[in-house]
């Protein structure tokens, strides 16, 4: 991520190689009516302005509504905040295309567990940053000194529109 006029499809897909590293997020409600609660993304690689969770139907965000979800790697030098509609999305496909051994151990009656169900939040905009202190901007976090902006890394906003939209 070079700076905030990189091509949005291609941070979009930096982002996903990011999170099937480590696809641990918090998600929450956006109007911060509850607190956010750690989530496995399950991660559709043709669907790159989709996150997928398998929650069980009595979730705080089983009924849907905006959300927005916080992601850190797992070298802590990517993060992203992400916006979202999230909705139930029981696609039978869908769920035997991402159903895996974790999800399993949370459902142990399997892809037919009865509290077994498939959240869906569709990705309207994002805020992505990713550090890369250079050298000297390094040396000023050793030694003490002050840090320019060309020397801590990027930051990009993603909006999802028809046009920057995989197709």
């Amino acid at each position: 991520m070079a700076d905030a006029n990189t091509d949005p499809t291609k941070l979009k897909h930096d982002l996903w190689q990011k999170m099937a590293d480590s696809p641990f997020v918090m998600v929450g409600p956006a109007d911060g009516s509850a607190h956010s609660e750690p989530l496995t993304a399950q991660l559709d690689k043709d669907q790159v302005d989709t996150l997928f969770f398998f929650v069980g139907k009595d979730n705080r965000l089983a009924g849907g509504g905006r959300v927005m979800a916080q992601y850190v790697s797992k070298g802590h030098d990517f993060f992203a905040c992400m916006d979202g509609q999230a909705r139930i999305d029981n696609d039978a496909a869908q769920i035997d295309k991402l159903w895996n051994k974790q999800a399993e151990a949370w459902f142990p009656g399997g892809r037919e567990d009865p509290n077994l169900t498939l959240l869906r939040v569709d990705v309207d905009s994002a805020e992505l940053w990713e550090t890369d202190i250079s050298l000297s901007g390094r040396v000023k976090m050793l030694f003490g000194g002050t840090i320019k902006p060309s020397e801590s890394g990027s930051h990009a906003k993603v909006e999802t529109t028809a046009e920057n939209s995989p197709a």
